[in-house]
């Protein structure tokens, strides 16, 4: 399944964020390959852009661990081991147990009501085949399950750690049976947020984790370089 990459002008002021976004998007999708240097001139001729507002995305991505900076050889994407990854998805089902339960007791019905539209949302890019949209509406969701259990430590580290594997966790996407399977999935879990069970929260968001990684994995063993 192809990835399209259109390239939609940003707004006055937003150019920044949508450099940084576009950047991550390619490297998310494995346009840009593990350990490889991102060639500046490039990006700067296909997006129309300076070179500041791409080595300001670069900074936010090297935050996010994403890309690695080093003088004289510019910014290359950090590549990382399967079991590296494992050892983090282990520490996302960690945190989502401890999120579950609490977002099901503290999340308001405003932060309900703006996961459930993010849900239909996520639904509509599936019938659409958008896959990046898709993934996005995604992780969206994930982190707004966190954001609603109150705790902005918990919504800090979550973040940091879902964002450094994100290129990982897109790659079970390609597995059409496995996208359909997350759909229902996500259908089951904004159901146990609305009712509000804690405990059946935690658990179908610790089996959803685990099934997308197997099939995460399995996609990436299949590349030569292991990697997206």
């Amino acid at each position: 399944m192809s990835v399209p990459s259109p390239i939609i002008e940003p707004r006055h002021g937003q150019r920044s964020a949508f450099v940084t976004e576009h950047v991550r998007d390619l490297i998310v999708s494995g346009e840009l390959k593990p350990g490889s240097r991102i060639n500046e001139r490039i990006l700067v001729e296909k997006l129309n852009i300076s070179r500041t507002p791409l080595r300001e995305a670069f900074k936010v991505l090297e935050g996010e661990g994403l890309v690695s900076i080093r003088p004289n050889v510019g910014a290359t994407v950090v590549a990382l081991t399967l079991e590296a990854v494992e050892d983090s998805i282990e520490i996302l089902i960690g945190l989502e147990s401890i999120g579950a339960e609490r977002a099901a007791r503290r999340a308001t019905p405003e932060a309900i009501e703006e996961i459930t539209q993010l849900h239909e949302r996520m639904v509509e890019a599936f019938q659409s085949h958008e896959l990046m949209s898709y993934f996005h509406l995604n992780q969206e969701i994930h982190q707004k399950i966190i954001d609603a259990a109150q705790n902005a430590a918990l919504s800090r580290v979550y973040a940091g750690e879902s964002a450094r594997i994100r290129r990982f966790r897109f790659a079970g996407n390609n597995d059409l049976n496995r996208w359909d399977r997350a759909v229902r999935e996500h259908e089951q879990i904004l159901d146990a947020l609305v009712r509000r069970e804690g405990p059946l929260l935690r658990e179908i968001l610790r089996a959803h984790h685990l099934s997308g990684w197997r099939a995460a994995r399995l996609a990436l063993e299949q590349t030569p370089s292991g990697e997206p």
